[in-house]
């Protein structure tokens, strides 16, 4: 592996071809589990937990795979790691894995981590694989991390469960609703473009 590639293909995901604010995929997860900073981390970490070892795997096995089961094969393979997050979130953290509820299970339909597999993974060799998907993972996580981060705090007053803002605060509940992700990953994605426009 040349290193500028390397270096290209761990780059790409966190800005030119970022998921969820460039290609807007994700978007169930963004409207589901953003309204609290440390359920999003979790989801994160699953995400990136499963698009990097799905990468990893389905490269390693791309010589292998008939065409014509392709995607079942996919699915497969995305579905044992999402079940492993889903063990290890019920066995350890109980509370989290019951309040993201159906969402840990609906990884396994996460456009994202499918489209990595049919877009780089098939083409590629395991170790490009894996760094794409984490880098994947980190383009997926960042973006929702500052999501969740403003939609707490606004539409509670705090953050990780910590009272930040005091009692002159009046919370916008809007925030913790399914519109208030809209709004936020709105804002995020004109922020973003504002600022790509400006160094053009």
């Amino acid at each position: 592996m040349a290193k500028g590639q390397v270096k290209k293909t761990f780059l790409k995901p966190l800005g030119k071809e970022n998921p969820v604010f460039v290609q807007i995929l994700g978007i169930c997860s963004t409207l589901a589990v953003t309204n609290k900073l440390e359920n999003t981390f979790v989801m994160t970490l699953g995400v990136m937990f499963t698009t990097t070892l799905s990468n990893f795997t389905l490269s390693l096995l791309r010589n292998y795979i008939p065409s014509r089961i392709r995607m079942m094969v996919e699915t497969m393979v995305i579905a044992t790691y999402v079940i492993i997050v889903d063990i290890v979130l019920r066995a350890y953290y109980p509370d989290i894995w019951r309040q993201l509820g159906p969402y840990v299970g609906l990884i396994i339909t996460n456009c994202i981590i499918m489209g990595r597999a049919e877009a780089f993974a098939l083409n590629n060799t395991p170790g490009l694989s894996l760094i794409d998907g984490l880098s994947t993972g980190i383009g997926y996580a960042y973006v929702l991390l500052v999501i969740a981060f403003f939609r707490e705090l606004l539409g509670t007053g705090q953050i990780w469960g910590i009272q930040v803002l005091g009692s002159w605060w009046t919370n916008w509940s809007i925030m913790v609703m399914p519109p208030g992700a809209f709004f936020m990953l709105a804002i995020f994605i004109w922020i973003v473009k504002g600022a790509v426009i400006k160094e053009q």
